[in-house]
């Protein structure tokens, strides 16, 4: 019988807390399908952003004559590109040797699935199943695409992020790519392959970018407009084909009812995502899980069964590796440095979509803000306003001339950042950092007596407000200046 004191299915985030484990004497077990390091190294946005800089270079050359510098269309060599992706990816491949020999440790490479509260067989290719038994378990098991059910699609064939960086990843450019669905992974892709001439039909059920500012919104939908992209939104896939001339796409129109044929050379499925939680027979645990099939954890990552954790894309909160390192840092000191335990927040998560252009945002939408009765105030800051932004050759009345926008309450507590335009995933994070000052002071004024909170008062009126930042000096002429005068522009009260 194979017994172990911490049983980590997935080797994303899971692995920092192997390493946590380990490192405290731990026997430790861990369980991987697919490729060691997780949906970030190996189907995500470390290989993605090998195609993502080269695109963004094309794009800054096409746009270089608005400062003087005319240029020809770069000459895109896919083999070399395709190489620097693939070398990020076989990374995991040193992760897996590395690990073969760490004392204490036992590497599964197949599939795990509960037999009971605290047993777990493991399916390994070519080898009789195995049993395991753990005093806990740690579940990052990710998710995977979630794929509409289109008639004819499965024989029609296509691609998504999983075989993108896998079998199916094409040894030479397509020619035409109809990307279903309107997201992050769909913008990102959508941006890389028209960059490299491929012409790019996004289709997507709704607008495209839904969880944004509706203004970033509408602004990335011109730009990809302007830059080649045609986007078929408010549509509904019927049907899906493939023949010798290549693959069709039947859509109906939500809006107008009329039906349209997408021709394409390759589809890629970017519809979001679901649980791979489906797989582990979590009720054989008593493992719960929410109607999405998402694992349903507390704040401090603890499912419905005490001896069993889950972190990162499978409990379907927020799917960012930022996120995911997050909630482990959490586990790791509730599960190992025998302190107090610590509660994972999430009101300050950022993200960043790597698209053209750039799309960054935390904290609430307008729309949010409105909904929750909330009083506040907004303003809008554009690149051209900064000496930084017009040295790139933003002018005002520029189609391309992106933003920023803040959402601040009546007591001055950021609320949202929302960013479209260059280096914005840069411009956003300062403002992760200011307000996650607050909120890490949370605890610390709930657990003071009124005296001692007045007294905090007096020392730092300032916490949780834009004030730190109208106290400091910014570097001109940067494009910090863009973020950090757009208080000056504060509306009056909605």
């Amino acid at each position: 019988m194979n017994h172990f004191d911490i049983v980590i299915v997935g080797s994303g985030a899971g692995l920092m807390v192997m390493e946590a484990a380990l490192s405290k004497g731990l026997r430790c077990a861990i369980v991987e399908k697919a490729k060691f390091g997780g949906t970030c190294l190996t189907k995500g946005c470390i290989p993605s952003k090998m195609l993502v800089y080269p695109a963004d270079f094309i794009r800054e050359a096409e746009e270089s004559a608005r400062v003087g510098i005319r240029t020809t269309r770069p000459e895109i060599d896919w083999n070399v590109i395709s190489k620097r992706m693939w070398e990020q990816i076989d990374f995991n491949k040193s992760i897996e040797t590395s690990l073969q020999h760490v004392p204490n440790l036992t590497m599964y490479k197949g599939t795990g699935a509960f037999t009971g509260p605290d047993s777990m067989s493991i399916s390994c290719e070519g080898k009789a199943d195995e049993t395991i038994y753990g005093d806990k378990f740690i579940i990052a098991a990710g998710a995977r695409t979630n794929i509409p059910p289109a008639e004819g699609l499965e024989s029609a064939g296509y691609v998504t992020s999983e075989t993108f960086f896998g079998d199916k990843f094409p040894k030479k450019l397509w020619k035409s790519l109809a990307i279903i669905g309107g997201g992050a992974i769909s913008a990102e892709f959508a941006h890389i392959f028209s960059a490299f001439g491929t012409k790019v039909t996004i289709i997507a059920r709704s607008e495209i970018l839904n969880k944004e500012e509706e203004q970033v919104a509408q602004f990335v939908g011109r730009q990809f407009t302007q830059n080649g992209i045609e986007l078929l939104t408010n549509s509904t896939i019927l049907s899906a084909s493939a023949d010798e001339g290549g693959k069709q796409i039947t859509i109906e129109s939500g809006i107008t009812k009329r039906r349209t044929v997408v021709e394409c050379e390759e589809i890629f499925v970017a519809s979001g995502v679901q649980s791979n939680a489906d797989a582990l027979l979590l009720e054989r645990a008593g493992v719960a899980v929410d109607k999405h099939g998402w694992i349903v954890t507390n704040s401090y990552l603890e499912t419905s069964n005490e001896h069993v954790w889950a972190l990162g894309d499978i409990n379907g909160k927020y799917q960012f590796r930022h996120k995911a390192n997050y909630e482990a840092q959490i586990l790791i000191h509730n599960l190992f440095s025998g302190g107090d335990k610590k509660e994972a927040y999430y009101d300050t998560v950022p993200w960043a979509i790597f698209t053209h252009p750039q799309v960054a945002h935390v904290g609430m939408t307008e729309k949010e803000a409105k909904s929750k009765g909330i009083l506040y105030r907004t303003a809008i800051n554009h690149y051209s306003e900064v000496v930084g932004g017009r040295a790139m050759g933003y002018r005002d009345g520029d189609d391309d001339n992106g933003f920023v926008k803040i959402i601040i309450s009546e007591d001055k507590k950021i609320l949202g950042v929302h960013i479209v335009g260059p280096q914005a995933a840069i411009l956003l994070q300062p403002f992760v950092y200011l307000m996650n000052v607050g909120y890490q002071c949370k605890k610390t004024k709930q657990a003071m007596n009124t005296k001692e909170l007045d007294a905090l008062r007096i020392l730092c009126p300032n916490i949780d407000t834009y004030e730190p930042i109208n106290d400091s000096m910014v570097i001109h002429p940067s494009l910090n200046e863009l973020t950090a005068w757009v208080f000056e522009k504060l509306s009056t009260a909605e």
